[in-house]
């Protein structure tokens, strides 16, 4: 089981509008304000640092993305690829995941598709510092830097003028 497929955002996945208990304990764990810090939040790859102190940094960052669901489900995308698993934070900066379901082209040359999924397998911490989540735990040290995904918003629904 690979656990960084946490790169891979799913655009096509929707997540349920009907949050359960139980979805909300898994989310949260034991610590419900560890869950609502990540709860609802979208995040890109700034840089990727390896153990061995060498940083990747991506061509385009969006390419690069997690969602972290407020059901307990999370979303990502890895280059070319995306998948979705479960999340949830029962201690304060502690971080898990489910078995990921994912999607496995082949991403073109100088992808961080290879790197990430190899080297992030074992993310277990993250932790928010100046707007940024650094995701960290993997097995030969490392972290990934990540930075608030930007959407559009919508606007509301509501009287349109003629």
């Amino acid at each position: 089981m690979n656990i960084i497929r946490v790169m891979l955002t799913l655009a096509a996945v929707a997540i349920a509008s009907t949050i359960t208990s139980s979805e909300l304990a898994f989310a949260g764990g034991s610590n419900p304000s560890a869950a609502s810090e990540l709860a609802g939040t979208s995040w890109k790859l700034v840089k990727l640092q390896g153990g061995d102190e060498m940083t990747s940094v991506p061509d385009d960052g969006s390419k690069y993305t997690i969602t972290f669901g407020r059901n307990g489900r999370v979303t990502a995308r890895v280059d070319c690829n995306r998948g979705s698993s479960t999340w949830r934070s029962p201690r304060a900066n502690e971080l898990q995941f489910g078995s990921w379901s994912r999607t496995s082209a082949k991403c073109p040359p100088g992808s961080l598709h290879d790197k990430i999924v190899t080297e992030g397998a074992a993310v277990r911490s993250y932790s928010i510092k100046d707007g940024h989540l650094f995701l960290s735990g993997m097995s030969a040290g490392g972290f990934y830097e990540l930075e608030p995904l930007t959407t559009q918003t919508r606007r509301p629904s509501g009287r349109r003028r003629s």
